[in-house]
């Protein structure tokens, strides 16, 4: 497995990223990554090697690059209760700094480097991400529907700025959709109510609570994690990318 330091050229400047693909000089689907607000660490970069290892060649931006490079706050080996709150009193004004034009702007750059780079297969591409990264998964989704074939989202807010703003995203997926929700994060009933404006907008999807998790469940270096969510969310994942594109 390869792992490649890389800068994005973007309308505001270079977002440092890096890439994870299979070490066989083959070319290989591509998959927009977008991790969780805490930002690219190890546990981001072994969830993109094992999603890599399937065959995919897998790009994961530093999301806030307009502060810094990645690891753009200083974060605690674990992210437990103690320090959760100190954590995310430095994280919020840069997550409330990353605006919708900014997430598009910066969505269009990195589809673009991706689909270009040589050791990514010709045909659409898959968005993934976490927690916020859910939210700008599918926003570029929505901003690109003849380029994305697929978009996963895990413990991320879709949904969450309203019924209206529900619709306007949806308008314009094309690609298949599978979320997977944190029980702390969704009710029965506003699932049932995502899932109809889902359903409405015709798109193809799978949208579910996974039982007994709480926000942040794939991520192993928190006390949200649950290895069980993590697992569901890998039996999710991989047949929605086999079926759209390929891979092992």
């Amino acid at each position: 497995m390869l792992t490649d330091p890389l800068h994005i050229p973007t309308a505001d400047g270079r977002a440092d990223a890096f890439a994870a693909f299979p070490d066989d000089g083959e070319r290989h689907p591509g998959v927009l990554m977008y991790a969780d607000g805490f930002g690219i660490r190890p546990v981001v970069r072994e969830l993109a090697r094992e999603l890599a290892g399937h065959g995919y060649y897998v790009l994961v931006p530093n999301l806030f690059y307009r502060h810094g490079p990645a690891p753009v706050i200083e974060l605690p080996e674990y992210i437990g209760e103690d320090s959760r709150p100190g954590v995310f009193a430095r994280l919020m004004p840069l997550i409330e700094a990353h605006t919708t034009e900014r997430v598009l702007s910066d969505a269009a750059a990195y589809i673009e480097f991706l689909t270009t780079r040589p050791e990514v297969g010709t045909g659409p591409v898959a968005v993934t991400g976490y927690c916020i990264g859910g939210l700008l998964a599918m926003r570029t989704a929505a901003a690109h529907p003849g380029r994305v074939a697929a978009v996963a989202g895990f413990h991320g807010p879709v949904g969450a700025d309203g019924p209206d703003a529900l619709r306007g995203l949806l308008s314009t997926v094309t690609a298949q959709v599978h979320l997977g929700h944190a029980e702390t994060d969704m009710t029965p009933q506003a699932l049932g109510e995502l899932n109809q404006a889902l359903d409405a907008a015709g798109v193809d999807h799978t949208s579910e609570i996974y039982p007994g998790t709480v926000h942040g469940f794939t991520m192993s270096d928190t006390d949200a994690f649950d290895p069980g969510g993590l697992r569901r969310h890998w039996g999710r994942l991989l047949p929605l990318l086999g079926r759209t594109l390929g891979g092992r």
